[in-house]
């Protein structure tokens, strides 16, 4: 499997309940902050896919809450590549708490990749052979198919 990416941040207030326990809606955001941060380090821009007719839809996602993050902690997300195929890709995702290295959550997200026009799926290895090879790339246990 690949390497895991990491992604850093820090809590911020409006994160919190009146706890002072981050909201775990919040863990779903961070996914989403530390996948577009993996992939425009890695080299593909959302953007750029977009501008070119391709979105990346989530298609499931799904989170355990180990323990509670809370305001100013610092935040570090392990992003690993879980799957690619061309078509789908899943992301495995470990959230710490960085001072402790505590595990705070761990979550799997789901995509696809859709042609904007017409909302169908898309290979990418036809569509965007450039994104494919990168995305390959970050993938090393992808066998690259998408017919």
């Amino acid at each position: 499997m690949s390497s895991p990416i990491i992604f850093r941040m820090r809590v911020r207030y409006y994160e919190t309940d009146q706890m002072g326990i981050v909201h775990h809606s919040n863990y779903i955001r961070w996914m989403e902050e530390a996948r577009i941060h993996a992939m425009r380090n890695g080299g593909v821009s959302l953007r750029t896919m977009e501008e070119e007719g391709i979105q990346v839809p989530v298609t499931s996602v799904s989170c355990e809450y180990l323990r509670p993050a809370h305001f100013d902690d610092v935040i570090c997300i392990e992003i690993l590549p879980r799957r690619y195929n061309g078509v789908r890709m899943e992301l495995d995702y470990r959230i710490l708490r960085e001072e402790t290295g505590e595990l705070l959550a761990t979550a799997r997200s789901g995509h696809c990749f859709l042609d904007t026009g017409t909302g169908h799926p898309v290979g990418m290895k036809r569509r965007a052979p450039a994104f494919h090879r990168i995305l390959c790339g970050m993938f090393s246990n992808t066998e690259g198919k998408d017919g």
